[in-house]
C-alpha cells in the first residue's frame, strides 16, 4: 500500500480526517523521547477482535509511562470501529496510539498535552501462512531487566532493539530473530510470543515476566486448555530446543505462524501448528 498517496480515513486529536491530511507537530515527546504507546489489532469480517482488551491495555500502557489518554475505553472502542466502517474495510489491521506532548521539548511531561490517533489499512499476513515455517536466527539484543523498563507496556521505545534485530535477521537471510531475556532464558521473537510443543506432549511457553504478555498469546493458552492440552508457562533454557517437536509464534499481526528453524535447531511444523492455525482462525471469526 502506498501510504503517501492513500486517502484512507483516520482519527487524529479529536477529528476524523484522511491519511494524506493528517499532520503531527515536530515538537512531539513520542518522537523525541519515546513517550508513545500503541496497539496493533485486527478486524475480521468488519469486527475488531478483542477490541476492548486492546483499549484497556492501551490505557494501562499510557499510565505506565505516566500519562493519561483523554478518552475512555468505550470511546476508543467506538473510534476504532468507526475507522474500520468509514474505510469500508472487512479484514484489516488497526493501530491506535497515544503520545505525550506537542507543546514542549524536555523530559518533564506532567503538564503536557496528550495526543491520540487511530488508523487502519488492509493487511493480509505479517508472515507467510505457509506451513513450511519461519527460519529464526538469534538476536544480539536481550529483553531488559524489569527494573530498567516498563516491560508490561506496549510502548514504542521498547521496540527499538526489536527493529534492529529484525533488520539484522532479514539481512542474514532469516525471517526473524529469537530474543533471550536478561538472564539468558528464551523470551520471544521480535514482535511475537513463542510456543514450543515438546517431546512430553505438552505446550511450553516462556513466562512473561520481562516482556509483553500478548493478547494473542493469552487467547492461544485459552484455546489450548479448551482442547485439553497442557500449557506450561516457565523459564525455558536455550538448550531445551533439542526437545522441541513443533514451534509457532503468536501475535495480533503474526496471528499463528509456524517456525521451522531456530539457530540451527530444525523442527517440522505438523499437526499442532496446523491445529492452532485453524483454531485461531475460527476464534477470530466467531
Amino acid at each position: 500500500m502506498d501510504f503517501d498517496k492513500a486517502s484512507t480515513y483516520c482519527f487524529l486529536n479529536g477529528e476524523y480526517t484522511t491519511w494524506d491530511k493528517a499532520k503531527l507537530h515536530p515538537i512531539n515527546q513520542g518522537l523525541h523521547y519515546g513517550s508513545c504507546v500503541f496497539e496493533g489489532e485486527r478486524a475480521y469480517n468488519g469486527k475488531i477482535f478483542k477490541t476492548t482488551k486492546h483499549s484497556e491495555r492501551l490505557i494501562a500502557s499510557a499510565k505506565s509511562l505516566d500519562f493519561d489518554i483523554p478518552y475512555s475505553v468505550q470511546e476508543i472502542d467506538a473510534i476504532k470501529q468507526d475507522i474500520v466502517a468509514k474505510n469500508g474495510f472487512t479484514d484489516c489491521y488497526i493501530r491506535a496510539f497515544a503520545w505525550v506532548g506537542d507543546d514542549a521539548v524536555g523530559l518533564m511531561t506532567k503538564d503536557s498535552k496528550v495526543g491520540f490517533g487511530v488508523f487502519a489499512f488492509p493487511w493480509e499476513s505479517y508472515f507467510s501462512d505457509d506451513i513450511k515455517g519461519l527460519r529464526f536466527c538469534m538476536a544480539d539484543w536481550q529483553r531488559p531487566d524489569p527494573k530498567t523498563a516498563p516491560y508490561s507496556a506496549k510502548a514504542a521505545g521498547l521496540y527499538m532493539i526489536c527493529s534492529i534485530s529484525k533488520n539484522n535477521a532479514t539481512r542474514a537471510g532469516y525471517d526473524d530473530a529469537l530474543m533471550l531475556d536478561y538472564r539468558g532464558y528464551i523470551a520471544e521473537a521480535t514482535a511475537a510470543n513463542i510456543f514450543f510443543y515438546m517431546n512430553d506432549g505438552k505446550l511450553h511457553t516462556p513466562k512473561p515476566d520481562c516482556f509483553l504478555n500478548g493478547i494473542t498469546r493469552q487467547t492461544i493458552i485459552d484455546i489450548a486448555k479448551r482442547e485439553g492440552l497442557d500449557v506450561i508457562e516457565r523459564h525455558i533454557e536455550l538448550d531445551e530446543l533439542k526437545n522441541v517437536k513443533e514451534c509457532f509464534v503468536t501475535g495480533s499481526a503474526a496471528e499463528v505462524a509456524p517456525v521451522s528453524e531456530i539457530d540451527g535447531h530444525v523442527f517440522a511444523p505438523d499437526e499442532i501448528c496446523k491445529k492452532f492455525m485453524t483454531l485461531y482462525a475460527q476464534e477470530v471469526r466467531k
